[in-house]
């Protein structure tokens, strides 16, 4: 068995097709076919279903396929590794975050890191659920709030500070609640992967979510926004989602009283797994890029008191 076919066979299995392993491996198409019936052979099985149109993992392929790509990123990692020692930073580097920070944030951040870094392989992926940095093969994981998983070790990127906002049609309406007590009546914008309970504030035990009608509950950050605007209900959102809304008068924010608790953007990896040099390198870049305090405070308009 040569690391060549098992190299060929991840590409293959994650591009989808030879042309496009082809390209990504920048070699022909005959020398990845080649490679993959050599590996084929020399494991006595067929790893591929191959059609005209498309191209399947057979069941011995899908579980050949785990251990491969373990075997083809430890190569990399050792790759980089070697090449680090060296002073350069090469090679792949895996990175998940939300969808609305990544989006909105992240990304230009990273842009500005990659061009500086040319011969880093970044491969980041966009999701609002709590990945398993350790099990599912990344390197970090960038989070918003608290880092309960004790099983990462987090590095704190900027803060995060979170206001209450409603649209102004929605106050005029309703009323604006000047005291936790006032919520009372009000409806509210949750995000489902925290759960109503995260409304915490300062010096408050309960969470004040328990005060509030539920309008919509949501997995993304872009929907809470906007359906706030929409005149909803009320939502807490962080300043760093909230800003450019507040700055154009599409919401408001609110004070009542007490300030929602303090939370950071963090960047963690799995505990026991040795950050790379890519790894810190990123996350001064991240820190630099967003700022001490962050861009985005300077947006956020003043509270509806």
């Amino acid at each position: 068995m040569r690391i060549e076919g098992i190299t060929a066979f991840v590409a293959v299995a994650e591009s989808g097709s030879i042309s496009a392993a082809a390209r990504r491996l920048a070699l022909a198409k005959s020398v990845v076919s080649e490679r993959l019936v050599q590996l084929e052979r020399s494991l006595g099985t067929r790893l591929l279903h191959r059609t005209t149109r498309k191209l399947s993992l057979t069941e011995d392929g899908s579980a050949f396929f785990a251990r491969a790509t373990e075997i083809v990123r430890a190569i990399d990692a050792a790759a980089a590794e070697l090449a680090e020692r060296r002073g350069a930073l090469v090679g792949p580097l895996r990175l998940s975050a939300p969808v609305t920070f990544g989006r909105m944030h992240l990304g230009p951040a990273l842009y500005t890191f990659l061009a500086r870094h040319p011969k880093i392989e970044l491969i980041l992926e966009l999701d609002d659920r709590r990945v398993d940095a350790g099990a599912e093969g990344f390197d970090a994981v960038l989070r918003h709030g608290a880092i309960a998983d004790s099983r990462l070790v987090a590095w704190r990127l900027a803060a995060s500070r979170r206001v209450l906002v409603a649209a102004p049609t929605y106050l005029a309406a309703q009323g604006v609640p000047r005291s936790a007590a006032d919520l009372a009546g009000h409806r509210g914008i949750f995000y489902t992967n925290r759960g109503a309970a995260d409304w915490r504030f300062e010096n408050v035990q309960e969470t004040l979510a328990g005060r509030i009608t539920v309008a919509l509950r949501v997995n993304n950050g872009d929907v809470m926004r906007d359906a706030a605007i929409a005149g909803l209900g009320i939502a807490l959102l962080p300043d760093w989602l909230a800003a450019t809304a507040l700055a154009e008068g599409w919401l408001v924010a609110i004070d009542i009283g007490i300030r929602a608790a303090e939370e950071f953007i963090y960047l963690a990896h799995a505990e026991g797994r040795q950050p790379s040099a890519k790894l810190r390198a990123l996350a001064a870049s991240l820190r630099q890029s967003f700022g001490d305090p962050p861009y985005w405070e300077h947006a956020a308009a003043p509270s509806l008191r």
